[in-house]
């Protein structure tokens, strides 16, 4: 698997070694000892999700305080995602920082979202289909979500003049400079 460092402290993107020949397409979407090694410590996933979304649909910007946190490994399996990551670390140099990238069936990419950053998608196609790992299970007494155009965050969702379609938890999600973070 080739592995490749963001400017944001943590988040890497991945990309998998794909073994095609007539019959079809074979890759490993994930090998603990591998991801381990990339993560730089041994990692437990406790669950895997999956979500389907019509185009425009956009859920996030979602994280989880401790001690319930969450790492994230996203990947797009059927259609196509802007997959985002904001930097939620207080004392990071990167606070507030954003990075994005897109995750597609076709080029069958990876992003790793460690603890301590927000996570948001938009589906970029009808029927978006995404299976996402998670470190720690969900917390409703943990979950947390800031607003997905908070202008000090300023993320080109690619959108152009349309609205996405959110959630009426992800509408009212209040800015990072009023949430409740990662110090």
């Amino acid at each position: 698997m080739k592995t490749a460092e963001t400017h944001l402290e943590g988040l890497r993107v991945l990309e998998p070694d794909v073994h095609a020949d007539g019959r079809g397409l074979f890759f490993e979407s994930y090998n603990e000892r591998s991801f381990s090694e990339i993560a730089g410590q041994p990692m437990a996933f406790v669950q895997d999700n999956q979500s389907r979304s019509a185009e425009g649909v956009l859920r996030g910007l979602h994280y989880q305080l401790p001690p319930m946190a969450q790492g994230k490994l996203v990947r797009a399996v059927r259609g196509s995602i802007l997959d985002v990551a904001v930097d939620i670390r207080r004392s990071s140099p990167t606070f507030g920082q954003w990075f994005a990238i897109e995750l597609t069936e076709q080029n069958r990419k990876q992003l790793w979202v460690p603890p301590g950053f927000a996570h948001g998608f938009r589906a970029m196609t009808d029927g978006a289909e995404i299976m996402y790992k998670v470190t720690e299970y969900y917390s409703p007494e943990c979950d947390r979500s800031i607003q997905w155009n908070d202008p000090d965050v300023g993320i080109d969702w690619m959108i152009g003049d349309g609205e996405p379609i959110l959630s009426d938890k992800d509408a009212a999600a209040p800015p990072l400079s009023e949430a409740e973070i990662f110090e």
